[in-house]
């Protein structure tokens, strides 16, 4: 990341998600065209891109704030290999082959026969996906749970926006493993809630999520203190890339799932959610340079709590189905509010330092 980044323009960082917007765009049109051979078929697919862009940026925003957070720990070289090689990970191992594999597994047919099957017969792609939402909402939701209360089970966290539970969280962090111990506490009372062969499905995916987020922890610690050892300037952050791919994949879950409800074409699902997932690039990008998250103290307060709920919703999804634009308004709400709440913090800020500039121009 260059000095010069600070110069750069808002609409500048988000350059490559235009481009990609009108190329997408164009390609979602001309594949409803080449289906449908109308006009009208050309614009519905055309529409349902343009929707399944906004639902996954609105889904995924607390996603570009997280990744922000780690980010600007990781070394330039690291940043640069996240935000190129990373996104192409995103677009097309999450929104292409990540619905594959679940389709080959479930069906127990190859890679190839799953993508056969999703351009000749996607109401019976689209039917495999959705039989997998509750092991896939199970694994997903755990991961993000411990991603949020990794956060604020922080004894050395010392800013708080909801200052009483977030103090008495951090002063909880003190307690070894408290953080698992609720989270394996919540998959039991939902399980509660299923059938016997669901339930144990729910738990299974669930305890997979866990044991992931606690690898990803571990490997990730080895891989950056061995980097660490053999020299500072070979301090990449491999571990941290791991991280946020895997974090990355666990808010694709939703998104993924979700847009089954929109459209049963794989491509053109992928189409719109690569849409999507190039804005959070960008936001992602244009958070780490300009600075914003030390600008406003609690917007990352804002989207780890949009984390914690969207692994809440994840897990009432195994019950019964919420609408996606209701988990995206709300994680988008969360970080509204907490924006407005650093805003006024450095309104505030700023007018008791005039006022102490005054009081001692005139002492």
């Amino acid at each position: 990341m260059t000095n010069s980044s600070s110069q750069k323009s808002t609409l500048g960082y988000f350059r490559w998600a235009f481009i990609v917007t009108f190329l997408g765009l164009i390609l979602g049109a001309a594949l409803g065209g080449q289906a449908t051979g109308t006009i009208g078929g050309m614009a519905t697919v055309f529409f349902v891109c343009t929707v399944l862009a906004v639902l996954e940026i609105s889904l995924s925003f607390d996603n570009a704030i997280v990744n922000a957070n780690k980010l600007k720990e990781m070394t330039p070289v690291w940043q640069h290999r996240f935000l190129t090689w990373g996104i192409v990970i995103a677009v097309f191992g999450m929104r292409i082959v990540f619905p594959l594999a679940i389709v080959a597994i479930a069906a127990n047919i190859g890679p190839w026969e799953a993508l056969v099957l999703a351009a000749r017969e996607p109401a019976e792609y689209a039917r495999i996906m959705n039989d997998a939402h509750l092991p896939i909402a199970a694994f997903g939701g755990t991961f993000l749970m411990m991603v949020g209360l990794n956060y604020f089970f922080n004894h050395e966290k010392d800013v708080h926006w909801i200052a009483g539970l977030e103090k008495l969280m951090a002063r909880s962090a003190t307690i070894k493993g408290i953080e698992i111990a609720f989270v394996l506490a919540l998959v039991l009372i939902f399980s509660s809630f299923l059938g016997e062969e669901e339930a144990t499905t729910f738990v299974h995916c669930a305890i997979y999520g866990l044991l992931t987020f606690l690898a990803v922890e571990v490997i990730g610690g080895l891989l950056d203190a061995s980097q660490q050892t053999m020299s500072a300037a070979a301090k990449g952050g491999l571990g941290a890339f791991i991280y946020l791919e895997v974090l990355d994949a666990s808010f694709s879950f939703d998104g993924v799932i979700g847009a089954f409800a929109l459209t049963q074409n794989l491509f053109v699902i992928a189409i719109g959610l690569g849409i999507g997932a190039m804005y959070v690039r960008s936001m992602t990008i244009m958070l780490v340079e300009k600075g914003t998250l030390a600008e406003y103290r609690y917007l990352e307060h804002g989207a780890f709590y949009a984390i914690l709920i969207l692994s809440v919703i994840m897990y009432v999804q195994t019950m019964f189905h919420i609408p996606e634009v209701i988990t995206g308004l709300g994680g988008a709400a969360l970080i509204g509010i907490s924006l407005w709440s650093s805003i006024r913090y450095n309104k505030k800020e700023q007018a008791a330092e005039r006022a102490q500039a005054h009081k001692e121009l005139h002492a």
